[in-house]
Order: structure tokens, then sequence, then C-alpha cells
């Protein structure tokens, strides 16, 4: 800069002042501020937010979104609310997710609304890889395979090899048809050439009950529904479908561990967001989830109940719903599920 150019900078930067003050206060206020601070997203949120759930109240996914919604409120200086709208096996509160134009609707995003029910259903109100976009990946809770303490298995390779001598005879449950608890056995039996008999119940409990019962030779159970049961000597764990061993079951091998090369299955949890909301929202958020999930308290109530705590990018997230959608799609084209 000359020096003689210092009086004329000095006059313009004395006009902007005073048209700032002819203005108003408001202006006197923003007239320094970066375009970027005056309009868009920058004063987001400006209203309690809500979180959609697309199942009802007291399940596993509604347990989670109370607590990390009240981390995530706490950071972003408004409630998050949680909404839950069951129905369709997710699709309803999905839907409704996707669908939402205010700015301040998001929602938890789970296996069957965002990769397989599209395979399992002619027609969806969405389309899940573009009506909708990743936050963040929460949890991935691994499935623990089961058996009856009156079963003869004594680990996975006896339970494969009495499928083999005895194709279409060997049975397992779950809580109905299409969830990670059918179709983690359906890809036990693809990866391992056997047939197996899928038994749907309608709810995980009445599946567990005919397993102690021994009328089931096994199931894929969730670890906090399962561990109580373990540990009172009612069934007994073979593996688990993570690709490490949990630390609350540290003895009970993976099924990677016990023969099965590359088996992994989770009934995972993440949040997601309308496709139109803005990148700055999503990084908000995504850091306010990222920051929750390193409270103790919300760490152990995932861990202790056999999750694992994930969190990342938006980015990690979407290739893991990318990778998912690629594992399944054979194993239901082979083994002809349907919802409708």
């Amino acid at each position: 800069m000359t020096l003689h150019s210092l009086p004329r900078r000095h006059a313009l930067l004395r006009t902007a002042l005073a048209c700032a003050a002819l203005a108003g206060p408001v202006a006197l206020l923003t007239a320094g501020m970066p375009a970027a601070a005056q309009t868009g997203t920058a004063a987001w949120p400006t209203k309690p937010i809500k979180l959609i759930v697309p199942y009802a109240a007291g399940g596993f996914a509604d347990t989670r979104a109370r607590k990390i919604a009240d981390k995530m409120g706490q950071a972003l200086g408004q409630p998050v609310v949680i909404d839950n709208r069951g129905g369709a096996g997710g699709v309803t509160g999905t839907d409704a997710i996707a669908k939402a134009t205010d700015g301040h609707t998001f929602g938890f995003g789970s296996p069957g609304p965002l990769v397989t029910n599209p395979m399992l259903m002619k027609k969806m109100p969405y389309d899940a890889a573009k009506d909708l976009q990743p936050i963040v990946l929460i949890e991935e809770a691994p499935l623990i395979l089961v058996t009856a303490p009156n079963q003869p298995f004594t680990s996975v390779a006896q339970l494969v090899a009495a499928a083999k001598a005895k194709p279409g005879t060997l049975t397992f449950g779950s809580s109905g048809v299409g969830g990670a608890h059918h179709l983690s056995g359906e890809l036990l039996a693809y990866q391992t050439k056997t047939e197996m008999v899928h038994v749907p119940y309608k709810g995980g409990s009445l599946a567990a009950t005919d397993l102690m019962g021994g009328h089931l030779a096994f199931m894929f159970e969730m670890g906090y529904s399962a561990l109580p049961a373990i540990q009172g000597s009612k069934i007994k764990p073979l593996a688990v479908s993570a690709k490490q061993r949990l630390k609350v079951l540290p003895q009970v091998p993976t099924l990677q561990e016990a023969g099965i090369a590359g088996f992994e299955s989770y009934n995972w949890l993440g949040m997601i967001a309308p496709a139109s909301t803005p990148a700055d929202v999503v990084a908000r958020l995504n850091k306010a989830a990222n920051d929750a999930l390193q409270s103790p308290e919300l760490r152990q109530m995932i861990e202790g109940s056999g999750g694992e705590v994930v969190g990342g990018t938006p980015q990690a997230y979407g290739k893991f719903l990318a990778d998912e959608r690629a594992k399944w799609a054979p194993v239901i084209k082979n083994a002809h599920i349907t919802l409708d």
C-alpha cells in the first residue's frame, strides 16, 4: 500500500460506517462480518431439533436415541426431541425423514430401511441412496450365534457339519422375515453352502423361548437379549458376528475365528438427514454426535450390551452403507426373500 492511498481508504471507511449508522444498530453489528455469517445456516439451529426414530418407544434404537439426543442438545444449544414413528419395518419413519423440509428434522437409520428393505420390497416410498444422506454411524451391534444347552453342538464347526449331513433339517429362528437375525442365519447358510430352515416368529422373545425349549437348532440374537440368558446358562453361545471378540464375552470366538471367512453381521444404528440438508449443518450434527459418543455413560450403555461404539465422518458412514448393500444383495437373492 502506498502512503498517498491512506487518506482515500480512511474516507471510504468513514462513509461505510456512516451508512451503517443510518441503517440502524443491526447494520452496525453486521457491517464487518463475513457474508456467510449474515445469511444461510450460520445461525442454525434456530428451534428445537426433531430426531425421528422409526421404531416404537422402549426398543433398541429408541433407548440409544434418547441418550445421544440429550448430549447433542447440550452441544447444539437447542433441545433434541425424539419422535417415534414405527411401522412397516422402519420404512414409515424413514420416509418422514426423507421428506422433511424444515431443516431441523433428522433421524436414526438402521439396516432394514436403509439397506435391505429396498431389496425385499417391490415398492418403496423413498430412494435410500438418493433421498437421504449419512451423518454418522453410531453403533455396530454384533449378534451372537446361540443354541440351547440340550443341543449337541458345542462349536460352529459341529453345527455346520450337522447342516451338511442332513440338508434342510436344521432350523433357526428370528423375530421376523428380513431382519438382522434372519439375514445373519441366511448369511451363514450362504457362506457355508448349506440348506437351513428359517422359522420366523412375531417377536424375538417368542423365538428365544422356543430356542431354550429345544424346538430350534440355533438363532442369532442381539447382545442385550442374549447376555442375561447366557449368564443364566439358559442358552450357550457358539460365536459372535463381529470381526473381533466382544469385551463382554471374551471367551466366545468370532465366526471368522470359527472358520467362516469374512463373516460379519451387525444390527447397526446411524444418524441420517434429508438429502437437501446443507453440508455445514451435517458437519455440526456429525461433530455433536461424535462428541456425545465420548461420554462414558453412553459408551457403557453400548459396550455393556455387546455393542461397539463407532463414530467417524459422514463419508465413512456412506462407504459403510455401500458395502452393506453389496454384501446383502446376493444373500437375499440366493434365499429368495421378499416382504411383499
